[in-house]
């Protein structure tokens, strides 16, 4: 009796089932329960060809596979720099398993990059975002322009002391006072006793402080020396 010859045992196939079902986002759940990524244990473009086969995210049942697909979505910027070569969806996946994925078969380059629009959509989302806030950023500049600059202030208090007890305390005020400047508006004043029948005169201003300062008022009240022997400054306070 001639022996029949035997064929040759079939590999073992590979794969998820259908990634577009949810028979097949189950096995892609079950396969990564005790795997962080498709191949090894860093992302690479294994992760990339089963993400580009997968329509839509995992529900939030399948923990394990919604965890890695929102990992490798992460990696939208970069997923041309991933470690590795791409091989067809078939060979990745646990054995036993055919994949019966519709986009499994070999796909051109411009089929790869429109896979990929779920990575796209992010960058367009991404530039009307950018567009959005620059948008606000020009609004604000704007409003930001039209409101009057704020003027630094201050109030200032003045000491300023005769040479004795015979100056005309009136005039010397006088004299004060006629000092006129852009940016200085005198306040009330007062006599203050300081001793042997001396008074001082004790007189208020607000200047703006850009255009007025201390030193300045000085010069120009001592400039008075008839009447004035010095001044100071008793209070100085920002508005």
């Amino acid at each position: 009796m001639q022996a029949t010859a035997l064929a040759p045992p079939s590999s073992s196939t590979m794969g998820f089932g259908d990634l577009k079902a949810p028979s097949g986002l189950g096995v892609l759940n079950d396969f990564l329960s005790e795997r962080s990524y498709i191949e090894g244990y860093v992302p690479s473009q294994a992760d990339v060809v089963v993400f580009e086969a997968i329509s839509t995210p995992p529900t939030a049942d399948l923990c394990h596979a919604l965890r890695w697909y929102n990992h490798i979505k992460s990696y939208q910027n970069e997923k041309s720099s991933l470690p590795g070569v791409k091989k067809p969806l078939g060979e990745y996946g646990p054995v036993g398993v055919a994949d019966t994925t519709s986009t499994c078969a070999a796909a051109s380059k411009e089929d790869e990059e429109d896979d990929f629009d779920l990575f796209g959509s992010d960058e367009e989302e991404d530039a009307e975002a950018a567009k959005l806030k620059e948008k606000r950023l020009s609004e604000y500049n704007a409003r930001k322009s039209k409101k009057p600059a704020l003027i630094a202030k201050s109030s200032i208090l003045l000491d300023v002391k005769p040479w004795d007890d015979e100056t005309d305390m009136e005039k010397m005020e006088e004299c004060v006072r006629s000092i006129q400047m852009d940016g200085l508006v005198w306040g009330q004043s007062k006599l203050v006793p300081v001793g042997y029948g001396i008074k001082k005169l004790q007189i208020g201003c607000v200047v703006e402080d850009d255009k007025v300062g201390t030193d300045i008022l000085e010069e120009q009240i001592t400039a008075f020396e008839d009447f004035v022997q010095s001044m100071d400054v008793a209070a100085f306070n920002k508005i």
